[in-house]
């Protein structure tokens, strides 16, 4: 299982929310680049990155430091405020390596095909990100009114392999993974699927691991100091 630690992006800094809140936002590192390299440091080869800027607003201004973080050598997943082919040739101009769309593959699944066919399923993801199984959107502060199975199964009719779930009642609370609904959605798709939110230990990713996720993202476990990021890459495994 491929270990994800996480960078979310505001006004340049590193910061967490605790489940999507923009009023719960504090800053948690000091500087993206120097947190990435911590990261690579620690033996993670890939970044999951949120600019919660463009997720909210649809306006990306931290492509900056995205490409400063882009540099560190690690393979980067970037989401928020992807919402045309445009903005896809942007950021892999930036040296992302996997764009994530979110809010856009609700209110245009067009695009959605369209980017896979462009790029290929390896380079595309889709963030499906819920509230009591509700899909969010617009920095989920919006509810698209539509389930996180049937949102799943609409990206996979369109050529999706890659699916970012993240539990927003579990996401920054140390809680643990979402269980149930993360097994829910490895029965109704065959996408290779990614948990999000609610990570708060090594034990929870061994377990994650066990169900046979084929990705897990860790954000507040690490900056709070309860997860072993090393330990974690070696019991993922190849990574």
């Amino acid at each position: 299982m491929l270990i994800f630690p996480a960078i979310d992006i505001k006004d340049g800094q590193v910061v967490r929310l605790c489940r999507g809140d923009f009023a719960t936002v504090h800053q948690v590192a000091e500087d993206p680049v120097s947190t990435a390299q911590a990261f690579y440091d620690a033996g993670a080869r890939y970044l999951h990155m949120v600019d919660l800027d463009g997720a909210r607003d649809g306006v990306r201004k931290n492509s900056a430091m995205v490409q400063a973080v882009a540099q560190v050598g690690l393979r980067v997943e970037l989401g928020g405020g992807l919402r045309s082919m445009a903005d896809l040739e942007a950021v892999f101009g930036l040296g992302v390596w996997r764009a994530v769309i979110g809010s856009a593959a609700v209110r245009n699944p067009e695009f959605v095909r369209a980017a896979v066919a462009a790029y290929g399923p390896e380079r595309i993801a889709v963030g499906i990100d819920a509230k009591d199984g509700s899909v969010r959107t617009a920095g989920w502060v919006e509810d698209a009114q539509i389930s996180y199975l049937d949102a799943a199964r609409q990206m996979e009719s369109l050529g999706v392999e890659y699916l970012i779930f993240t539990d927003i009642d579990t996401d920054g609370t140390l809680s643990g993974p979402s269980w149930a609904r993360l097994e829910a959605l490895q029965k109704a798709v065959d996408c290779r699927i990614t948990a999000s939110g609610g990570v708060s230990s090594n034990a929870d990713l061994r377990a994650l691991r066990d169900r046979g996720l084929y990705a897990a993202i860790t954000g507040k476990a690490w900056y709070a100091g309860k997860i072993d990021l090393a330990q974690a890459v070696r019991e993922g495994g190849p990574q």
